[in-house]
């Protein structure tokens, strides 16, 4: 069922979102998923239906066990529905349960134009265990299902994928966000128009290899920069000083290697990196090549001919996927390959390619440097979108599209 079609009036909508915003001290110090979330629940009440809408935050019970001076009370919605009363400019309604006699009354009695938010899911160990039971109980609080937290889409949840199983085909669907998102990533690894850019940044060959080796069936070019880059020099025999680097993945690195040239897909690693004789932003920096880097400095950033060399490829490419910075970005003396990058994505996408960034801190980039409106797409998923790019089928949007 297409969301933007469908017309709410006199309907209620139950809508997962993602609201698991940071709080701090009662506080919300980064509301950007909820932003995200405000066109989809506008369109509902602009159709004249009303809005329930349901969400985690953060993992109360497993968190609790671990720190008794905790209690559900410290992982409450309500500093939630008050800010997002505040984005609305109306009145948010909030049930201090999700599934008690009192969230199904409110839900019942709500009027047109009017929004209800259910306390945290997850109060409940049935919202991640997938219990259908649960997920039943859900599902009568609504008279059509819209799923709009991408965020949450790998996880075989009772919100986010078992209660589908309770609408018909016509009354489920996904919102304007998560539409966004799969036609994004669908974009990218489905209908990409070559050259092919793929840039993967981060610390750890070993959190990238599955999107790496699913990569090497659609890229032409694999950009590959971060700390992650340093396991391929060494695994090559080249010097890295004290960079960071995963010693038991080094013949996985050559392998990787091995198998994007038996592809004809290129592999970029950094020519030359920004040397630190510390992990601090005080330190004191130097350069070399990247193959060739002194005892007591360590790579964390990409040099001048690295950015020189990516920022060529990238400016030829058609379709870009951003995961991952070049370097250690939120220090001041380490931003400068992960930036030139970004400006070179966004002047690749002003030269009509198709960018996607995606992945916390490629994100956390783009908004740092104030460039995520000169992107295609910038996905709000994490590690949905990580999970999405290595080819894995995500519950939560097999659960609508079946």
């Amino acid at each position: 069922m297409n969301f933007s079609t469908h017309n709410f009036a006199n309907q209620r909508a139950l809508i997962r979102v993602d609201f698991n915003v940071p709080i701090k001290n009662g506080v919300i110090t980064d509301d950007t998923r909820m932003r995200a979330a405000l066109p989809t629940i506008t369109k509902v009440l602009a159709d004249g239906g009303s809005v329930v809408l349901m969400s985690h935050w953060g993992r109360p019970l497993k968190d609790i066990e671990k720190k008794p001076h905790l209690t559900l009370a410290d992982f409450t919605l309500s500093p939630v529905a008050a800010h997002l009363s505040t984005l609305l400019g109306l009145p948010v309604q909030f049930a201090t349960d999700c599934i008690s006699d009192d969230a199904a009354n409110m839900a019942a009695s709500l009027k047109s134009g009017e929004v209800l938010l259910l306390e945290n899911l997850r109060y409940y160990k049935q919202e991640e265990k997938g219990d259908k039971e649960f997920a039943e109980k859900l599902a009568k609080l609504g008279d059509v299902y819209v799923n709009d937290a991408f965020g949450t889409a790998h996880r075989a949840h009772a919100s986010t994928a078992v209660i589908a199983e309770f609408f018909p085909g016509d009354k489920k669907m996904f919102g304007l966000l998560m539409e966004g998102e799969v036609k994004a990533a669908e974009e990218v690894m489905h209908n990409n128009r070559k050259p092919f850019t793929a840039i993967i940044g981060g610390a750890k060959v070993s959190d990238k290899i599955l999107i790496i080796e699913n990569l090497l069936e659609k890229a032409t070019d694999i950009i590959i920069g971060g700390g992650m880059a340093y396991t391929f020099f060494k695994a090559q025999g080249g010097h890295i000083g004290n960079s960071l680097c995963e010693d038991d993945r080094l013949d996985m690195a050559l392998d990787l290697l091995k198998k994007a040239a038996d592809k004809g897909v290129c592999i970029h690693l950094p020519g030359d990196s920004i040397l630190a004789d510390k992990f601090a932003a005080d330190a004191a920096t130097s350069s070399s090549l990247s193959n060739e880097i002194p005892t007591g400095w360590m790579g964390l950033d990409i040099g001048q001919m690295a950015i020189a060399q990516f920022s060529k490829i990238v400016s030829e490419s058609k379709t870009i996927l951003w995961n991952g910075p070049m370097g250690v970005f939120e220090m001041d003396k380490f931003q400068h390959g992960t930036k030139a990058i970004a400006m070179a994505v966004v002047a690749a996408t002003e030269n009509g390619a198709f960018s996607l960034v995606g992945g916390g801190d490629s994100v956390a980039a783009v908004n740092k440097f104030n460039l995520a409106n000169k992107v295609s797409y910038v996905s709000t998923g994490g590690g949905a979108m990580l999970e999405f790019f290595e080819g894995k089928t995500l519950p939560g949007i097999a659960a609508i599209k079946g």
